[in-house]
């Protein structure tokens, strides 16, 4: 059997899970742990805005929309983006910018240690 990979948080994104209320924090590492096994999560689409290969885990329950900005191309671990409540029909520009920031520097990280 292969081994899962490792999940590593950007920024405060380990922090911001703990936001979600119960549920949603457990149904979210459900998801991930479905993606650690190489497995697509239930309710995903791609987030090709912040850089090739972001996608989306989306978690609705009675208490709001949730989700988390993943990455899993990447042989050595899935890195979490961003995790965050939506409180809009679209993501928010600063939900966005901060996907996307994270995402530059997860690529500048993984350059250099090459």
């Amino acid at each position: 059997m292969e081994q899962e990979k490792e999940i590593r948080w950007m920024g405060s994104a380990y922090a911001d899970i703990f936001n979600f209320p119960l549920e949603s924090r457990r149904e979210a590492g459900f998801q991930l742990g479905k993606v650690q096994a190489g497995l697509d999560p239930d309710d995903w689409k791609p987030f090709g805005n912040a850089g090739k290969g972001t996608r989306e885990i989306r978690i609705r329950d009675a208490t709001g929309i949730y989700r988390v900005m993943y990455v899993a191309k990447f042989d050595e671990a899935i890195y979490v983006l961003h995790c965050f409540q939506k409180k809009t029909e679209s993501t928010t520009k600063r939900d966005k910018d901060i996907v996307e920031t994270r995402y530059r520097d997860l690529v500048r990280e993984r350059s250099k240690s090459k």
